[in-house]
């Protein structure tokens, strides 16, 4: 399961500020952690966000009391992974805040900021959140000096090659020689259009007027300042570039105050860089001027740090109540059911992730295929210890967000969790109580998402699927023959994603680039269900 990394201080109480995502971005999120910045960070796999109970097991190592920040970009996995945890901690008593960074100005128009990628931004925003809570503010002072640094935060990035995964021999995307992509996102995202290679002055214009046009009116032009290379744009190439870009802030009127040139928010080895500015108040700059200590980023003089000590964690011993006799016999069958499953996933894996790197990051064949091998173990396990239908179903789905992380895992732990409630370990497993299961897990689904159909998304072949499937049950139909009837169902609208744009998620800067090629969420729907309606 992923970790992360948490002060050890015996300072006083104060709030803490836990911030994370996948992993890839170094040194975001780990070189954050120690005084003056982060409490502690949370690790996903790479590229793909923690889980929820990872998020949650982490802000719970770091608060002492006074509340938690989660912080994190505003990407879609770990939107529903962070709101997820802080529900989480919020029932257990502990008052949790979620501060989403939103500063990528190419992934959509100043009306919808609230929908733009969080890039380098990160690093601006968590410094001024991080300062406040090392003042000792109150958590509801403090988020709101976070807030005011994220609405004040812009950036805009452009790449000369994409980035390659672990393991894989080709990079996500590449650019033509002689050619650059502009407003690339940080999962490996290629640019939202490209243009041709252009000298060190003429790109710091580029990197520096998205910017400007955001300047708020009457601002008084004192700004912090990051330029940020995503992984294999070195330092003196960095250098010459900002020798360009203070020309171009001083005939603006912009002053920077305490300006950053390095790797701050990396993208695996990725060629670009990015530009980030926030546009200073008096109390923004006292907390982006504060003093900060840790692995990536120091300023100023602080009281000796601590070490920061790893965090490993631990899968707990979970007690499992014997099911019935009949229950049991399909706690069985749903682990077998989900062992095929995991089969069909992992032989599809390649080809999940080719679709997702259209207009995505590509690990979406990766993520289905550690998920659902997770949850076929738990639910063998399950089943082997005796559990009912319930139980297993909702192990499995425990196993599979814990495993996947990123959105997928999010959204098939969250169906297979709410797919259990219309079942029980007492009574035997029946067609309509596996379509009411099915109504629920896509209701778990928008819910946690908000999407509906159109949106190119899972839900596209889910709707269909679930309507099938009731329809089916609902006229007397076998189980098995309900169910081949909504595997075509979603296959078929799977299929038509490839008519549609995404309006929610990743891919939703990159519309055009999507059009013509289906939904990899989608499309991973129609095996799963082939596979268990061939197994029915």
């Amino acid at each position: 399961m992923p970790g992360g990394a948490t002060r050890a201080t015996d300072g006083p109480a104060k709030v803490a500020l836990v911030v994370g995502g996948g992993s890839g971005h170094y040194p975001a999120f780990l070189g954050y952690v120690d005084p003056g910045l982060a409490d502690a960070a949370v690790a996903g796999d790479v590229f793909t966000s923690p889980s929820t109970s990872a998020i949650a097991g982490v802000a719970r190592q770091a608060q002492d009391g006074r509340g938690v920040i989660l912080g994190y970009g505003n990407d879609a996995g770990d939107m529903l992974n962070f709101t997820a945890a802080a529900a989480r901690l919020r029932d257990e008593g502990i008052d949790a805040r979620l501060l989403a960074v939103a500063d990528d100005v190419a992934s959509a128009p100043v009306a919808q900021r609230h929908k733009r990628r969080g890039v380098a931004g990160d690093l601006l925003v968590f410094k001024v959140a991080g300062a406040a809570a090392e003042e000792g503010l109150d958590l509801d002072a403090a988020m709101a000096l976070a807030d005011r640094a994220n609405a004040a935060t812009v950036s805009f990035g452009i790449a000369f090659d994409g980035c390659t995964l672990p393991g894989e021999a080709e990079p996500l995307f590449s650019v033509q020689p002689g050619r650059m992509a502009l407003g690339l996102g940080i999962h490996g995202e290629p640019g939202i259009s490209t243009r041709d290679l252009l000298p060190a002055a003429d790109l710091a214009r580029l990197l520096l007027e998205p910017l400007l046009a955001e300047r708020p009116a009457g601002h008084a032009g004192r700004v912090a300042v990051v330029l940020n290379g995503l992984g294999c744009t070195k330092y003196e190439e960095l250098f010459v570039l900002w020798h360009h870009l203070t020309a171009l802030l001083a005939k603006a009127g912009l002053q920077p105050v305490m300006p950053e040139v390095g790797e701050f928010v990396t993208s695996l080895d990725m060629a670009g860089c990015s530009l980030s500015l926030v546009w200073l108040d008096a109390d923004l700059e006292r907390l982006w001027c504060a003093a900060a200590d840790t692995p990536a980023f120091r300023r100023g003089a602080v009281a000796a740090s601590a070490a920061a000590r790893v965090l490993r964690a631990v899968e707990g011993a979970q007690g499992i109540r014997p099911g019935s006799a009949v229950s049991v016999q399909a706690g069985r069958c749903i682990a077998g059911l989900l062992g095929d499953l995991a089969a069909a996933l992992a032989e599809a894996e390649a080809e999940l992730g080719a679709i997702d790197a259209r207009a995505g990051d590509g690990d979406h064949g990766q993520g289905m295929a550690r998920g659902s091998r997770a949850a076929a173990d738990a639910a063998c396990r399950a089943a082997e210890a005796g559990a009912g239908a319930a139980t297993v179903l909702a192990l499995a789905g425990d196993a599979w967000a814990d495993r996947a992380g990123g959105t997928s895992g999010a959204l098939w732990g969250a169906a297979l969790r709410a797919w259990r409630v219309a079942l029980t370990d007492a009574e035997a497993l029946t067609a309509p109580r596996v379509a009411q299961g099915a109504r629920a897990a896509l209701a778990a689904i928008t819910g946690m998402g908000g999407a509906q159909v159109g949106d190119k998304t899972l839900v596209d072949a889910l709707v269909p699927f679930v309507e099938t499937l009731e329809q089916g049950v609902g006229a007397g139909h076998a189980l098995a023959e309900a169910w081949a009837a909504a595997a075509k169902a979603a296959q078929a609208a799977a299929a038509g994603t490839a008519q549609l744009v995404p309006r929610l998620g990743r891919a939703r800067p990159l519309a055009e680039q999507s059009l013509g090629h289906p939904d990899a969420g989608a499309i991973s729907l129609a095996p799963c269900a082939r596979v268990v309606g061939e197994r029915l």
